[in-house]
């Protein structure tokens, strides 16, 4: 039987089922939040928390906002940096183990990232990590963090160039897994898509997880390099968006009326 859902998680949940990417059942958000726990996959999660870390530099007191914050991994990151945080998804299921790894200190809300239940500039901070592969309109996803957030927006996904992401692409021909529903996304189409959305603002981007073992101390070491985080085939990754204000003007019509002269004027 699935675990019982407790009433917070559904506060602000939209009923508009107009956004409807593949949403986690039951038994994929056990299976997600067994594999998050294996030592194995220790050392990918733990690099994709400092990248997260490291590129969005969130200060103490600000707001974020994690859309499709799953079981709530980078939650309780975010919580120990003294950070105000809120956490949205869809699947119930998810929230619900969210809620017991992070606790009451944490705003939850289901709903969509396509259709964001807050009011522009609500956060500091807004994070995709391994949302967009499961969106049904990626474009709108950007556009709505990019609404809600008044300084940084930061996206993680998995690399499609990557041999990681060949992998699990494959993988799910042959198996059922969670990559069945997923898509992977390239540095070039993502940049692509946030210039489409948001004009020429600042991007900045690295990927991590290069090598094919995790192994070992210097592999550990080469893979906390910043110069081997700029080669565009790590198996993840992460983009920075500084948000830049914009100003919505329109012209002023002025009247005005010339003085009428009376009487010659002089050549």
């Amino acid at each position: 039987m699935p675990p019982s859902f407790f009433p917070l998680i559904y506060q602000g949940f939209s009923n508009r089922y107009m956004f409807m990417g593949y949403v986690f059942d039951f038994t994929d958000a056990i299976s997600f939040d067994r594999w998050l726990n294996e030592p194995r996959n220790r050392f990918a999660t733990g690099m994709e928390t400092r990248l997260l870390l490291d590129m969005l530099a969130p200060r103490r007191g600000e707001s974020v906002l994690d859309i499709g914050c799953g079981t709530g991994v980078n939650l309780c990151t975010f919580l120990d940096l003294g950070l105000q945080v809120t956490g949205l998804d869809p699947s119930p299921y998810m929230l619900d183990i969210a809620l017991r790894n992070a606790g009451k200190r944490v705003d939850f809300y289901r709903g969509f990232a396509e259709d964001l239940p807050f009011d522009d500039n609500s956060f500091n901070h807004a994070c995709l990590t391994t949302t967009l592969e499961f969106v049904a309109d990626p474009r709108k996803a950007i556009a709505e963090a990019s609404r809600v957030a008044k300084d940084r927006i930061y996206i993680g996904v998995y690399n499609r160039f990557a041999i990681k992401g060949i992998q699990r692409r494959l993988q799910g021909i042959f198996t059922r897994t969670i990559f069945n529903h997923a898509r992977f996304f390239s540095i070039w189409e993502l940049k692509q898509m946030i210039r489409d959305i948001l004009g020429d603002v600042p991007i900045t981007w690295r990927s991590i997880c290069q090598l094919p073992s995790a192994s070992g101390k210097l592999i550990c070491k080469l893979e906390q390099s910043h110069l081997l985080q700029k080669t565009p085939f790590g198996a993840f990754v992460g983009m920075t968006v500084t948000l830049v204000p914009r100003f919505r003007t329109r012209p002023l019509a002025i009247k005005y009326h010339p003085e009428r002269l009376i009487g010659p004027v002089a050549g």
